[in-house]
């Protein structure tokens, strides 16, 4: 009996040891540093939220009222609403562990169409921007059909098709350009995103507005829809997606159609940004929108990240290039640095994925 009593009490023991050792190593994974990362990981968009406001109260204190004035500020919103629409169509792409190189030449393109349509048939204003949307929503399923349907990789599929939308888009325009005056003049509603309003001294546009509003449905989308949730299970592992029973087929193609339907009204606001409709403008889109991702910490892995990053990853490099030009220095620097930021997001990001490791 006393030999029974004996071996239980060394178990009791033995256990308590165990308990401990698992308990000091559930401390050392509760450290500091492990709860930022572990905050990071659950806030992707935190990082660069951080860096967008310490580049503003950096350049602020080293330009002072010339940096910090309402105008200034808005300024800045109103150079990256291109490059923030076509960040939020790059950015659903990337989500699902995919990327889209063809978003600059589908907003061309859509562009062009609305512009020939009114000038070059006399189609309705408003029929010929429903046309233009609709030839971005066509672009993008082509490269979700193939990419979904046929397994095509993402990278060479959208690759493929800018070359092809590029082709189509100077072959159908004639690389002819419809001027400013004649859109103002005949076709008032295509400038509808460069309308400009003023707040308190801060001056803003159409554009703006949408694309502060797109971000926000798209980001309360993602995070509270079933819709949502299955694109980052796709992005996150697609395979065991499936075995869950998502539609991953069908997921896919929807995102690269949002995405080409996004594209399609950047055309439109790219009309109103420059006021004509070029068939030669917006050839940086592709690169800018996936500058403005990785910066803004959305995985190229997929999966992880926040709409909302990629709109503060725009505004850092409206923010970088403003504060730049004003204080004079060579436009060289702002590649400089802006190249320096997608390493270091790109390296954040890899240490950031450790914590679910």
């Amino acid at each position: 009996m006393s030999e029974t009593v004996s071996k239980g009490q060394d178990f009791e023991s033995a256990l308590s040891q165990a308990t401990q050792t698992v308990a000091e190593f559930e401390d050392h994974r509760t450290g500091y540093v492990h709860r930022m990362q572990h905050a990071l990981h659950m806030n992707p968009s935190l990082v660069p939220l951080i860096v967008l406001l310490l580049s503003i109260l950096i350049f602020g204190l080293l330009l002072g009222s010339k940096f910090f004035s309402p105008f200034a500020l808005t300024l800045i919103l109103q150079q990256v609403q291109i490059v923030g629409i076509v960040a939020a169509a790059q950015s659903v792409v990337i989500l699902t562990a995919g990327i889209d190189l063809s978003v600059g030449a589908i907003m061309v393109l859509s562009s062009v169409v609305m512009g020939q349509f009114v000038f070059r048939y006399g189609i309705p204003v408003p029929v010929a921007i429903l046309c233009g949307l609709a030839c971005g929503t066509l672009c993008g399923y082509v490269n979700g059909f193939l990419v979904a349907k046929v397994k095509l990789p993402p990278f060479i599929v959208t690759l493929g098709m800018w070359q092809i939308v590029l082709a189509a888009n100077f072959l159908y325009s004639a690389n002819e350009t419809i001027r400013a005056q004649d859109i103002a003049a005949e076709a008032p509603l295509l400038h509808l995103f460069a309308t400009k309003f003023t707040i308190g001294g801060a001056v803003f546009t159409v554009g703006v507005i949408f694309m502060v509003a797109l971000v926000l449905v798209l980001a309360y989308a993602l995070r509270h829809t079933s819709w949502g949730r299955h694109v980052y299970a796709v992005g996150d592992d697609k395979e065991a997606a499936e075995l869950s029973g998502v539609q991953t087929d069908r997921v896919l193609i929807s995102v690269y159609m949002l995405s080409g339907l996004i594209c399609a009204f950047a055309g439109w606001a790219l009309i109103g940004r420059i006021g004509s409709v070029s068939p030669t403008s917006g050839q940086l889109a592709n690169i800018e929108s996936i500058t403005a991702v990785v910066i803004g910490g959305i995985s190229l892995f997929g999966g992880r990240g926040s709409i909302l990053g990629s709109l503060f990853g725009a505004l850092i490099v409206g923010v970088f290039t403003l504060g730049l030009r004003l204080l004079g220095a060579d436009a060289q620097w702002t590649f400089l640095l802006i190249g320096a930021l997608i390493i270091g997001a790109v390296a954040v990001d890899q240490w950031i994925r450790k914590v679910s490791v």
